[in-house]
């Protein structure tokens, strides 16, 4: 289980001049460790391309194993978020 949080790659939380609720889950989210978080954190995280190194691995660990938390919004969302950053052979 991966022990280190989006902070230790990212940095301090550096708050945006608006709010909203994808801010808030990472905001939220920014301290603990990636082990921790949520599924739908790590998808967020996935998809908005943030600490993508630490956030990656953690993510294909838990679709390996078949680690489901029923936090995710759609079928496979982390699996639907790694395909989206992962490269192909195939043109977009």
């Amino acid at each position: 289980m991966e022990k280190r949080a989006v902070a230790d790659i990212v940095g301090p939380w550096v708050e945006p001049d608006f709010n909203s609720s994808l801010i808030e889950r990472c905001r939220d989210n920014w301290l603990v460790p990636v082990g921790e978080i949520s599924n739908y954190v790590l998808a967020t995280y996935i998809r908005q391309r943030i600490a993508l190194g630490l956030v990656v691995p953690e993510a294909q660990r838990r679709i390996a194993s078949g680690f489901a938390d029923e936090t995710e919004i759609l079928d496979d969302e982390l699996a639907l978020a790694i395909s989206g950053i992962l490269p192909t052979d195939e043109p977009r």
